[in-house]
């Protein structure tokens, strides 16, 4: 019993994006389980866990901050975290490549004055920008007057937003209130 309770508290404090309360932990077993369990039992299984990562094998640990528990990596790993987080942050996209991006998954195949007459702004730094990351491509020239590049979405789009397919991106009904809701949605 007691190690099946440990593994489920493990889960919850690894799904939580912030340090996790005691409460909480009580609450969730409340509500999953219909099982009440007192703070004094929760403690123990969290100080089992915590030794359990003491161990040199982990590269992680459960610490207390915040009022709450949370899996960190051990402070020997931070400079290699850190270098890591420095290289992913340099890939992200800035407000202005989303839009220019999801206006070319949405309206692909595209050309640049379309994109610029939908966001109301020269779109040519961004474009470029989008085709160095790889994430669109050139389709080609388009017919018209200037014979402008025509501009769709590539696989490594795909694989940036974890998708297989043009098919899953959301459709408006996705960020839509539904009409037959009752009551305002609210974060606990």
């Amino acid at each position: 019993m007691s190690s099946s309770l440990e593994s489920k508290i493990e889960s919850l404090i690894f799904c939580s994006p912030k340090p996790i309360k005691i409460n909480d932990i009580i609450k969730a077993f409340s509500e999953s389980e219909k099982t009440k369990y007192n703070e004094k039992s929760i403690i123990h299984s969290i100080n089992v866990l915590k030794k359990k990562y003491d161990d040199i094998k982990f590269s992680f640990e459960i610490v207390e901050s915040g009022g709450g528990y949370q899996f960190l990596t051990k402070n020997e790993f931070s400079r290699l975290n850190e270098i890591l987080l420095k290289q992913q942050s340099q890939r992200r996209l800035s407000i202005s490549a989303l839009e220019t991006l999801s206006i070319i998954a949405y309206k692909q195949p595209i050309i640049k004055s379309e994109i610029e007459k939908i966001r109301g702004v020269n779109c040519d730094y961004t474009i470029q920008k989008l085709l160095e990351k790889e994430l669109i491509k050139i389709e080609g020239k388009s017919d018209k007057v200037g014979r402008p590049l025509i501009y769709s979405t590539s696989e490594k789009f795909m694989d940036y937003f974890g998708i297989n397919s043009l098919k899953e991106l959301p459709t408006i009904k996705d960020f839509q209130k539904e009409e037959n809701s009752i009551g305002d949605e609210k974060e606990v």
